[in-house]
């Protein structure tokens, strides 16, 4: 069963299907990355409703989908235009589950947050990305954007 969930929050999310996505999350989900740390439960939830609401030219590849039954692994891409800056980025993405009565309770995301910082920044993340003030400024204006979307909706 816990490979059917990854690969059925993939396949939801390659549709762009949020709700497909939060489906497979249990209620008290925690998500981590490096934009998005710590998140958990309905706001861990509206996180990917708002990927999938703005990623208009989202494309989502998984693959190595993999898992003991408790644990479970997953390695992923994604390609889409940054809203903030128009840039065009594809992200390279890792990830590691814990699963528990056919949910997804916690999910990892791992990245080069200063790879990723140089392709949706241009060249001030290129030059600028390894440095932690910009990596917080980047949390903080996700933070920022999370809670303005979800405020919008009533979420």
């Amino acid at each position: 069963m816990s490979i059917e969930i990854v690969t059925k929050f993939y396949e939801a999310f390659s549709r762009r299907d949020a709700e497909g996505m939060v489906a497979c999350y249990a209620d008290d989900v925690h998500f981590s990355d490096p934009v998005f740390p710590e998140l958990r439960g309905e706001r861990a939830k509206n996180m990917w409703r708002m990927l999938c609401e703005r990623g208009e030219d989202l494309e989502i590849e998984f693959s190595d989908v993999k898992s003991d039954g408790t644990i479970g692994s997953a390695h992923w891409e994604a390609r889409y235009t940054f809203s903030f800056t128009g840039q065009r980025v594809h992200n390279v993405i890792d990830a590691r589950f814990e699963l528990s009565n056919g949910k997804i309770t916690r999910h990892v995301d791992s990245f080069d947050l200063w790879r990723w910082s140089g392709m949706a920044l241009g060249v001030k993340g290129k030059l600028l990305g390894w440095a932690p003030f910009v990596q917080n400024a980047i949390r903080k204006k996700g933070a920022i954007g999370l809670d303005a979307w979800a405020a919008k909706r009533g979420a």
